[in-house]
This record gives C-alpha cells, sequence and structure tokens, in this order.
C-alpha cells in the first residue's frame, strides 16, 4: 500500500477512535446525569412523601380536635331528652336541620345543627336585659322549665295564656313595650310572634320541623312539644345567659327542668 494512503488510513482510524471516544464521552455524560436526576427525584419524592405525611397528620390532628370541640353539652344529651325528635312533617324551612327519617316517618333533627345554633342563641339572648325581653310558653309541657327560666334570669314570663294586646294596645293599663320576644313554639305562641311582627320587634324561637319560620330572627330547631326538649334547652339557655351576665345564682340541676310534674 502506497505511504499516502497508509497516512489517511491512520488519521480516518484516529477520527472514528476520537469520535467514537467523544461519543462514550457524552454517553457517560448522559448516564451521570441519569443518575442525578434519579436521585434527585428521589429526594424530592421523599420530601413530597414527607409532606403528605406531614398534613395526614395535621389533618387527623384537626379532626380529632373538632370532634373534641366543646358542646353545650354531649351531643348525646340532645338524643337522651329527645330535643333532636321532629314530626312526621318538614317544612321546607326546617329541611336543612334534618339529618334523617326514621322508619317511622320521624325527622330526627341534626344534633351538631341543634348545638351550633343554641350557641348562636345564647349569643343573640345576652345582648338583652332581663326586663327587654319575655318569655312565652302556651303549651303545657314546657310551663315548668319555662317558669324555672324567668326566676333565674328575671325575664317575664306569660304561660298558659298570653294576653292580647299587651305589647300592642298602648291603652292596656299593663302594656309595656320588649325589646324581643322569646317564644316556645312559633304555632302555639303564634298570637305573639303575630305582635312581635306587627310591632318591628327581635324573636327568639324553638322551631320544629312542622313549624313555619316567617317572623324569627333567631331559631333553635329542637322539639318543642316534650317536656324533656323544652327543658333542656331553656336549661342551657338560662346556664348560659347567667354566665354571660356574671349573674350569681344556683342553677337547679337538670332533672327538675325536663320533668314536667
Amino acid at each position: 500500500m502506497p505511504r499516502k494512503k497508509k497516512t489517511e488510513a491512520k488519521k480516518t482510524s484516529k477520527k472514528v477512535a476520537g469520535t467514537k471516544a467523544e461519543a462514550k464521552k457524552v454517553e457517560e455524560k448522559k448516564i451521570e446525569a441519569r443518575k442525578i436526576t434519579r436521585k434527585e427525584l428521589l429526594e424530592r419524592a421523599k420530601k413530597l412523601a414527607e409532606g403528605v405525611e406531614e398534613k395526614k397528620i395535621d389533618l387527623k390532628e384537626k379532626l380529632i380536635e373538632s370532634k373534641k370541640r366543646a358542646t353545650l353539652v354531649p351531643l348525646e344529651d340532645y338524643v337522651k331528652y329527645q330535643a333532636c325528635m321532629g314530626t312526621k312533617i318538614i317544612l321546607p324551612g326546617m329541611r336543612r336541620y334534618v339529618y334523617k327519617r326514621r322508619a317511622d316517618g320521624i325527622a330526627v333533627i341534626n344534633t351538631n345543627l341543634i348545638d351550633e345554633r343554641l350557641k348562636e342563641a345564647v349569643e343573640f339572648l345576652s345582648k338583652y336585659n332581663p326586663e327587654q325581653f319575655i318569655v312565652v310558653c302556651k303549651r303545657g309541657v314546657g310551663w315548668k322549665a319555662a317558669e324555672l327560666f324567668g326566676k333565674l334570669t328575671g325575664a317575664r314570663v306569660f304561660t298558659k295564656k298570653y294576653p292580647a294586646g299587651i305589647i300592642t294596645n298602648i291603652t292596656l293599663p299593663n302594656f309595656f313595650e320588649p325589646d324581643m320576644l322569646f317564644i316556645c313554639d312559633p304555632w302555639t305562641d303564634k298570637n305573639a310572634l303575630n305582635d312581635a311582627i306587627t310591632m318591628k320587634k327581635k324573636v327568639l324561637a324553638l322551631v320544629d320541623t312542622n313549624n313555619y319560620a316567617f317572623g324569627i330572627t333567631q331559631l333553635v330547631p329542637c322539639s318543642n312539644k316534650k317536656a324533656s326538649s323544652i327543658g333542656l334547652i331553656l336549661y342551657i339557655l338560662a346556664r348560659e345567659y347567667l354566665k354571660a351576665k356574671g349573674i350569681q345564682k344556683e342553677l337547679p340541676p337538670l332533672e327538675e327542668w325536663v320533668s314536667e310534674k
């Protein structure tokens, strides 16, 4: 083979060898880069996993805290004293408070919502001094609890019969003008409710599933047909009202409130 051709062949082989070496280096760099990328991805995945685990723990703790969140009474008491037992009739305005229907058709009110609305009712009631509101309860099963409530808080209470025109007719000798009415049933206490609407007064009411809530400013969804339910609700409201107003009076035990006799 001529010398010239040999030289060219050597140069070509060197170029090929150089190209292969370069290609090998490039491939090695790629492999190294992949390793780094994989390592980074694993580290990131680990950090993300740790973050997810921390979030899981946080959510679990928050759930435990929410369950332990203070209620006015144990939620089981709303069941025990039948405050959550509604009626077979559910009017549109009360549907949002119903948890389910029993097999016999009775609506069951959500105990969490009873407690939440009671807290709101306590805040609402605490804005008024005893002389600024009246309590009306025509239903016989609620008389004892209503009278206990009035005795403790100092509010004026009307049981059995609500005097017609007492807050609307200025010519009556017993006329007076309260800022708010607290009624135990929008149906049986409809005369008091109508007077409040006429005089544009605020109304706090215990409202069952078969009641309309028209004209009511603040409601507590609960059974308003049982002594145990009315007694429990008024007991809680009286206790929290005394605390809010700083009134030092001995609160009778719950058993006295929930009994009809």
